[in-house]
């Protein structure tokens, strides 16, 4: 009698080392992906607000077309509370509670921080290098100043709002 079971292919085990560094790598780079994603459609919130507020009304004059560091602090105030949401239920949902409270006060304070290296380009952009309109603002806002912001808020949501649950430390005898 032939046996018609297929055979199981031996994948070779990678060494501990090797095997938690990589168990590491692909979970960073799927943590990355889900936080890029609602970072996107934070962004796109961001973008919305940021510019109906400069730019939409007459004659592309909008209701705050004079002040675009109050245009942009309104607008990450409204996108944040859609990012904590989605890094909450999705992004971080495996990592430990520490407290609804703790958290969303931690992560305004910290995006708090990120806008205020958005300000800072926008600031600069328009304040030191005299660029204004609407490429010069979003290139200086939502391109440079939330690129340097999103590397900020990635490291500091994984190590303090969101952090990893508590490894239990191993008795030695």
């Amino acid at each position: 009698m032939l046996d018609t079971a297929p055979q199981k292919r031996r994948t070779p085990r990678l060494p501990g080392a090797v095997s938690r560094l990589w168990y590491g790598l692909h979970h960073l780079i799927r943590e990355a992906a889900k936080f890029a994603t609602v970072g996107g459609i934070g962004f796109v919130v961001d973008l919305i607000i940021f510019n109906a507020l400069l730019f939409w009304g007459d004659d592309g004059i909008g209701p705050l077309h004079d002040s675009p560091l109050w245009a942009k602090t309104i607008a990450v105030v409204g996108a944040t509370s859609v990012t904590y949401t989605g890094n909450r239920l999705w992004t971080f949902r495996h990592r430990a509670r520490t407290g609804l409270a703790r958290e969303y006060t931690l992560f305004f304070v910290l995006n708090g921080i990120g806008l205020g290296i958005a300000l800072a380009c926008l600031g600069f952009s328009r304040y030191v290098l005299g660029l204004s309109g609407p490429l010069a603002d979003n290139i200086a806002a939502n391109v440079v100043g939330l690129l340097l912001g999103t590397l900020f808020r990635f490291w500091s949501y994984r190590t303090w709002v969101f952090p990893a649950h508590a490894q239990p430390q191993q008795q030695t005898t």
